[in-house]
């Protein structure tokens, strides 16, 4: 399972997500990622917000309710072995 890591913009300490799906989305790309790869764990659901294509790609939470139940939906049907409780 692919693995990435995200530091914070201030450089402050990182963290390393498994990437349990990708999935684009009226032209965005989001990625649900996990910090265990197997069981139980909470998952965060991130969007791409890179204002260009560079070598970096920048991602924020997803933090409003709307979406995150739509987008839970979305990786509900991608992975049937899934459940989402919020």
């Amino acid at each position: 399972m692919e693995k990435v890591f995200f530091q914070s913009p201030e450089g402050g300490e990182g963290i390393e997500f498994f990437v349990l799906e990708q999935t684009r989305i009226n032209g965005a790309d989001y990625l649900l990622v996990a910090e265990e790869e197997e069981g139980d764990c909470e998952a965060l659901i991130l969007k791409d917000v890179s204002q260009a294509k560079g070598e970096e790609a920048m991602y924020e939470m997803v933090e409003s309710e709307e979406e995150l139940e739509y987008l839970s939906r979305i990786f509900g049907e991608i992975l049937d072995d899934v459940d989402f409780a919020m």
